[in-house]
Protein backbone atom coordinates (compact mmCIF):
# COMPACT_ATOMS: atom_id res chain seq x y z
CA UNK A 1 0.00 0.00 0.00
CA UNK A 2 1.33 3.10 -0.84
CA UNK A 3 2.23 6.06 1.92
CA UNK A 4 0.60 8.46 -0.11
CA UNK A 5 -1.62 8.03 -2.86
CA UNK A 6 -3.15 11.08 -5.14
CA UNK A 7 -5.28 10.73 -8.36
CA UNK A 8 -6.05 13.41 -10.44
CA UNK A 9 -5.13 15.65 -7.44
CA UNK A 10 -6.54 19.12 -9.19
CA UNK A 11 -6.15 22.77 -7.60
CA UNK A 12 -7.75 26.26 -9.14
CA UNK A 13 -8.06 28.75 -7.75
CA UNK A 14 -9.77 31.04 -10.03
CA UNK A 15 -8.48 30.92 -13.35
CA UNK A 16 -4.93 29.52 -11.94
CA UNK A 17 -4.25 25.89 -11.70
CA UNK A 18 -1.74 25.28 -9.48
CA UNK A 19 -2.25 21.49 -9.50
CA UNK A 20 -3.25 19.96 -12.48
CA UNK A 21 -4.54 16.16 -12.36
CA UNK A 22 -1.67 14.92 -10.26
CA UNK A 23 -1.29 11.03 -9.77
CA UNK A 24 1.35 10.39 -7.50
CA UNK A 25 1.94 7.21 -5.54
CA UNK A 26 4.73 7.34 -2.59
CA UNK A 27 5.74 3.82 -1.12
CA UNK A 28 5.62 2.99 2.65
CA UNK A 29 9.09 3.11 4.24
CA UNK A 30 10.46 5.54 0.92
CA UNK A 31 12.13 8.58 1.61
CA UNK A 32 10.99 10.29 -0.99
CA UNK A 33 12.14 13.68 -2.56
CA UNK A 34 9.38 16.51 -4.00
CA UNK A 35 11.33 19.10 -6.14
CA UNK A 36 10.11 22.04 -8.52
CA UNK A 37 11.16 25.43 -8.95
CA UNK A 38 9.53 28.24 -6.85
CA UNK A 39 5.55 28.32 -7.55
CA UNK A 40 5.55 24.57 -9.13
CA UNK A 41 3.09 23.78 -6.38
CA UNK A 42 4.49 21.99 -4.16
CA UNK A 43 3.63 23.45 -0.84
CA UNK A 44 -0.13 23.16 -2.77
CA UNK A 45 0.06 19.39 -2.70
CA UNK A 46 1.78 19.40 0.61
CA UNK A 47 -1.59 21.72 2.36
CA UNK A 48 -4.15 19.21 0.40
CA UNK A 49 -2.40 15.98 1.99
CA UNK A 50 -3.05 17.51 5.23
CA UNK A 51 -6.25 19.22 4.42
CA UNK A 52 -5.24 22.40 5.00
CA UNK A 53 -6.72 23.30 1.72
CA UNK A 54 -9.17 21.10 -0.47
CA UNK A 55 -8.26 20.06 -3.46
CA UNK A 56 -10.61 20.86 -6.26
CA UNK A 57 -10.57 17.40 -7.92
CA UNK A 58 -9.16 14.19 -7.16
CA UNK A 59 -8.64 11.73 -4.02
CA UNK A 60 -5.88 11.57 -1.85
CA UNK A 61 -5.04 8.70 0.48
CA UNK A 62 -2.75 9.48 3.24
CA UNK A 63 -1.70 5.82 5.43
CA UNK A 64 -4.61 4.20 4.12
CA UNK A 65 -6.76 7.01 5.00
CA UNK A 66 -8.84 9.55 2.98
CA UNK A 67 -7.05 12.63 3.31
CA UNK A 68 -10.17 14.80 3.43
CA UNK A 69 -12.87 12.55 5.16
CA UNK A 70 -10.31 11.00 7.87
CA UNK A 71 -8.39 14.34 8.66
CA UNK A 72 -7.58 13.52 12.18
CA UNK A 73 -6.31 9.92 11.52
CA UNK A 74 -3.93 11.25 9.40
CA UNK A 75 -2.40 13.81 11.36
CA UNK A 76 -2.15 11.63 14.41
CA UNK A 77 0.06 9.53 12.47
CA UNK A 78 1.81 12.33 10.44
CA UNK A 79 4.72 14.44 11.73
CA UNK A 80 5.25 17.67 9.86
CA UNK A 81 7.83 20.41 9.64
CA UNK A 82 5.99 23.16 7.40
CA UNK A 83 7.56 26.04 5.81
CA UNK A 84 6.83 29.37 7.18
CA UNK A 85 5.88 28.28 10.46
CA UNK A 86 5.50 30.69 13.98
CA UNK A 87 6.68 29.70 17.52
CA UNK A 88 4.96 31.49 20.45
CA UNK A 89 8.18 33.89 21.76
CA UNK A 90 7.32 33.32 25.30
CA UNK A 91 7.28 29.76 25.33
CA UNK A 92 10.35 27.54 25.98
CA UNK A 93 11.94 24.83 23.47
CA UNK A 94 10.86 22.34 26.50
CA UNK A 95 7.03 23.90 26.65
CA UNK A 96 6.81 23.56 22.77
CA UNK A 97 7.47 19.76 22.77
CA UNK A 98 5.46 19.15 25.89
CA UNK A 99 2.70 20.81 23.90
CA UNK A 100 2.95 18.54 21.24
CA UNK A 101 3.86 15.81 23.42
CA UNK A 102 0.59 16.23 25.45
CA UNK A 103 -1.64 17.08 22.29
CA UNK A 104 -0.63 13.82 20.65
CA UNK A 105 -0.91 11.56 23.74
CA UNK A 106 2.26 10.80 23.58
CA UNK A 107 5.23 9.80 26.27
CA UNK A 108 8.37 11.19 24.50
CA UNK A 109 10.91 12.59 26.85
CA UNK A 110 11.36 16.45 25.57
CA UNK A 111 14.87 16.75 26.66
CA UNK A 112 15.52 13.31 24.47
CA UNK A 113 14.29 15.04 21.63
CA UNK A 114 16.21 18.19 22.59
CA UNK A 115 19.45 16.31 22.58
CA UNK A 116 18.43 14.60 19.02
CA UNK A 117 17.67 17.76 16.98
CA UNK A 118 20.83 19.86 18.98
CA UNK A 119 18.92 22.04 21.06
CA UNK A 120 19.32 20.38 24.63
CA UNK A 121 21.60 23.66 25.97
CA UNK A 122 18.79 25.74 25.20
CA UNK A 123 15.49 23.77 25.65
CA UNK A 124 14.70 26.15 28.85
CA UNK A 125 15.29 28.91 26.75
CA UNK A 126 11.84 31.21 25.41
CA UNK A 127 11.83 29.92 21.44
CA UNK A 128 11.77 33.88 20.77
CA UNK A 129 15.45 33.89 21.39
CA UNK A 130 15.98 31.00 18.92
CA UNK A 131 17.97 31.74 16.07
CA UNK A 132 16.72 30.92 12.68
CA UNK A 133 18.41 27.59 12.82
CA UNK A 134 17.61 26.03 16.15
CA UNK A 135 14.25 26.83 15.70
CA UNK A 136 13.95 25.07 12.73
CA UNK A 137 15.36 22.21 14.57
CA UNK A 138 12.74 23.04 17.41
CA UNK A 139 9.97 22.10 14.84
CA UNK A 140 12.12 19.53 13.16
CA UNK A 141 11.91 17.53 17.32
CA UNK A 142 7.95 18.51 17.30
CA UNK A 143 7.67 16.88 13.89
CA UNK A 144 9.25 13.54 15.57
CA UNK A 145 7.16 13.48 18.84
CA UNK A 146 5.04 9.68 18.80
CA UNK A 147 7.21 8.13 16.29
CA UNK A 148 4.81 9.03 13.27
CA UNK A 149 4.31 6.76 10.36
CA UNK A 150 4.86 9.82 7.86
CA UNK A 151 7.04 12.79 8.23
CA UNK A 152 6.00 15.52 5.48
CA UNK A 153 9.13 17.82 5.45
CA UNK A 154 8.65 21.13 3.62
CA UNK A 155 12.20 22.68 3.10
CA UNK A 156 13.51 20.83 6.39
CA UNK A 157 17.12 22.61 5.45
CA UNK A 158 16.43 26.08 6.38
CA UNK A 159 18.35 28.08 8.52
CA UNK A 160 20.78 25.43 9.22
CA UNK A 161 24.44 25.46 9.20
CA UNK A 162 25.93 22.57 7.50
CA UNK A 163 26.76 20.43 10.58
CA UNK A 164 22.36 20.75 11.17
CA UNK A 165 21.91 20.20 7.85
CA UNK A 166 24.27 16.79 8.07
CA UNK A 167 22.19 16.13 11.67
CA UNK A 168 18.88 17.02 9.96
CA UNK A 169 19.60 14.24 7.12
CA UNK A 170 21.01 11.52 9.44
CA UNK A 171 17.41 12.19 11.34
CA UNK A 172 15.61 11.36 7.69
CA UNK A 173 18.02 7.95 7.92
CA UNK A 174 16.53 7.01 11.34
CA UNK A 175 13.19 7.71 10.59
CA UNK A 176 13.39 5.56 7.46
CA UNK A 177 15.46 2.55 9.20
CA UNK A 178 13.02 2.40 11.81
CA UNK A 179 9.96 1.97 8.55
CA UNK A 180 8.49 5.54 8.79
CA UNK A 181 7.62 7.23 4.91
CA UNK A 182 9.69 10.40 4.44
CA UNK A 183 7.80 13.28 2.04
CA UNK A 184 10.48 15.87 1.48
CA UNK A 185 10.51 18.65 -0.13
CA UNK A 186 13.77 21.27 -0.66
CA UNK A 187 15.38 23.14 -3.09
CA UNK A 188 18.55 22.38 -1.63
CA UNK A 189 19.28 19.34 -4.12
CA UNK A 190 22.33 18.16 -2.54
CA UNK A 191 19.86 17.03 0.46
CA UNK A 192 17.84 15.39 -1.95
CA UNK A 193 20.20 13.07 -3.36
CA UNK A 194 21.82 12.84 -0.37
CA UNK A 195 19.32 10.62 1.45
CA UNK A 196 16.30 10.14 -0.94
CA UNK A 197 15.27 7.06 -2.65
CA UNK A 198 13.05 8.45 -5.10
CA UNK A 199 12.37 11.77 -6.60
CA UNK A 200 9.43 13.75 -7.97
CA UNK A 201 9.71 16.63 -10.22
CA UNK A 202 6.94 19.58 -10.22
CA UNK A 203 6.96 21.56 -12.96
CA UNK A 204 3.59 24.11 -13.27
CA UNK A 205 1.76 21.87 -11.76
CA UNK A 206 2.20 18.96 -13.48
CA UNK A 207 4.26 16.28 -12.56
CA UNK A 208 6.94 15.38 -15.47
CA UNK A 209 9.08 12.94 -13.54
CA UNK A 210 8.68 10.49 -10.87
CA UNK A 211 11.71 7.66 -10.49
CA UNK A 212 14.62 6.50 -8.46
CA UNK A 213 18.16 9.30 -9.16
CA UNK A 214 19.35 6.41 -11.53
CA UNK A 215 16.18 6.14 -13.34
CA UNK A 216 15.99 9.83 -14.45
CA UNK A 217 19.11 9.54 -15.74
CA UNK A 218 18.84 6.59 -17.85
CA UNK A 219 15.15 7.87 -19.09
CA UNK A 220 16.97 11.26 -20.46
CA UNK A 221 20.09 8.89 -21.65
CA UNK A 222 22.10 11.52 -19.35
CA UNK A 223 25.98 11.45 -20.06
CA UNK A 224 28.82 10.38 -18.10
CA UNK A 225 32.27 12.64 -17.67
CA UNK A 226 34.91 10.40 -18.47
CA UNK A 227 38.47 12.12 -17.03
CA UNK A 228 41.41 9.60 -17.64
CA UNK A 229 44.90 10.17 -16.31
CA UNK A 230 47.56 9.38 -18.98
CA UNK A 231 51.49 9.34 -19.58
CA UNK A 232 50.72 11.81 -22.47
CA UNK A 233 47.72 12.67 -24.93
CA UNK A 234 49.25 12.05 -28.66
CA UNK A 235 47.11 14.01 -31.24
CA UNK A 236 45.92 10.62 -33.21
CA UNK A 237 44.51 9.94 -29.56
CA UNK A 238 42.12 12.93 -29.42
CA UNK A 239 41.27 11.92 -32.77
CA UNK A 240 40.57 8.79 -32.26
CA UNK A 241 38.26 9.85 -29.50
CA UNK A 242 36.78 12.16 -31.14
CA UNK A 243 35.39 10.01 -33.70
CA UNK A 244 33.57 7.41 -31.66
CA UNK A 245 29.82 7.19 -31.57
CA UNK A 246 28.26 8.58 -28.23
CA UNK A 247 30.91 11.25 -27.31
CA UNK A 248 29.27 14.78 -27.50
CA UNK A 249 32.62 16.52 -25.76
CA UNK A 250 36.36 15.74 -25.60
CA UNK A 251 38.76 18.28 -23.80
CA UNK A 252 42.60 17.78 -22.73
CA UNK A 253 45.65 18.60 -21.03
CA UNK A 254 49.07 17.41 -20.98
CA UNK A 255 48.14 14.34 -19.09
CA UNK A 256 44.21 14.18 -18.52
CA UNK A 257 41.58 13.32 -21.32
CA UNK A 258 38.10 14.50 -20.62
CA UNK A 259 35.50 13.15 -21.85
CA UNK A 260 31.29 13.37 -22.05
CA UNK A 261 30.24 9.99 -23.59
CA UNK A 262 27.40 7.82 -22.88
CA UNK A 263 27.86 5.27 -19.98
CA UNK A 264 28.29 2.12 -22.11
CA UNK A 265 31.14 4.15 -24.39
CA UNK A 266 33.56 4.73 -21.38
CA UNK A 267 35.42 1.31 -22.35
CA UNK A 268 35.59 1.90 -25.70
CA UNK A 269 36.95 5.65 -24.74
CA UNK A 270 40.08 3.63 -22.51
CA UNK A 271 40.64 1.25 -25.56
CA UNK A 272 40.68 3.93 -27.77
CA UNK A 273 43.44 6.13 -26.22
CA UNK A 274 45.85 2.98 -25.62
CA UNK A 275 45.80 1.91 -29.37
CA UNK A 276 46.50 5.38 -30.25
CA UNK A 277 49.90 5.22 -28.33
CA UNK A 278 48.41 6.82 -24.69
CA UNK A 279 49.25 5.01 -21.33
CA UNK A 280 46.24 5.14 -19.03
CA UNK A 281 47.33 4.94 -15.73
CA UNK A 282 43.92 5.90 -13.66
CA UNK A 283 40.25 7.31 -14.53
CA UNK A 284 37.49 9.06 -12.65
CA UNK A 285 33.80 8.86 -13.28
CA UNK A 286 30.90 11.73 -12.41
CA UNK A 287 27.49 10.53 -13.41
CA UNK A 288 25.10 13.56 -14.36
CA UNK A 289 24.12 15.30 -10.78
CA UNK A 290 19.98 15.57 -9.16
CA UNK A 291 21.00 19.44 -10.39
CA UNK A 292 21.77 18.40 -13.84
CA UNK A 293 18.40 16.07 -14.17
CA UNK A 294 16.26 18.84 -12.56
CA UNK A 295 17.48 21.20 -15.36
CA UNK A 296 16.84 19.06 -18.08
CA UNK A 297 13.01 17.79 -16.75
CA UNK A 298 12.43 21.42 -15.93
CA UNK A 299 13.76 23.35 -19.32
CA UNK A 300 10.76 23.74 -21.29
CA UNK A 301 12.46 23.56 -24.82
CA UNK A 302 14.56 19.86 -23.55
CA UNK A 303 11.41 18.09 -25.05
CA UNK A 304 12.39 15.21 -22.82
CA UNK A 305 9.94 12.16 -22.82
CA UNK A 306 10.31 8.50 -21.09
CA UNK A 307 9.36 5.32 -21.33
CA UNK A 308 8.65 4.68 -18.10
CA UNK A 309 5.30 4.67 -16.83
CA UNK A 310 5.42 7.21 -14.39
CA UNK A 311 7.18 10.00 -16.05
CA UNK A 312 5.07 12.05 -17.82
CA UNK A 313 6.02 14.29 -20.76
CA UNK A 314 7.96 17.68 -20.34
CA UNK A 315 5.95 20.38 -20.64
CA UNK A 316 6.79 22.50 -24.09
CA UNK A 317 4.38 25.95 -24.90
Amino acid sequence: MGAIEASGLTKQYGDVTAVAALDLVVDEGTVFGFLGPNGAGKSTVINCLLDYIRPTEGQISVLGYDAQGETLAVRKRTGVLPQGFDVYDRLTGRQHLKFIIDSNGADDDPEAIAERVGIADAIDRRAGDYSRGMTQRLMLGTALVGQPDLLILDEPSTGLDPEGAHEMREIVREESDRGATVFFSSHILGQVEAVCDEVGILQAGTLVAEDTIDGLRNAIEAETTLTVTVDRVPNAALAAVRALADISEVSATDTTVTVQCADDAKMTVLRKLETAGATVEDFELAKTSLEDLFLAYTDDETGVTSGHDQISEVLTQ
